[in-house]
């Protein structure tokens, strides 16, 4: 009986000489082929990219501040409430068009 492998795909770049020299260069002094070096620190790399854009850190002064925020909600000011007015008013323009769109 076979077991499935998992689906890959491949990834292919051109670069100059001189970048492919230093790639194999690198690979082979941390042990790996080139392929493994390229895709480990791909992948390092994009996780960093990925944490940067998708966590927020906060101080602890901050978060303190924001968590009091969401316990004790202030009141809406004037502008808060013209911008909700103005949102009821386009979602009632927007009637049967795709901003009303549900699957």
């Amino acid at each position: 009986m076979e077991t499935a492998l998992p689906k890959q795909d491949r990834i292919g770049a051109r670069v100059p000489h001189e970048v492919y020299e230093t790639l194999c260069r690198a690979a082979e002094l941390s042990g790996a082929t080139v392929n493994q070096f390229l895709v480990q620190a791909a992948l390092k790399e994009a996780q960093v990219v990925i944490e940067r854009e998708e966590v927020i850190r906060l101080s602890t002064r901050d978060w303190n501040w924001l968590l009091d925020l969401m316990e004790n909600l202030p009141q809406p000011n004037a502008r808060l409430k013209a911008a909700m007015k103005r949102h009821q008013k386009a979602k009632q323009d927007a009637a049967g068009t795709a901003f009303n769109w549900k699957p």
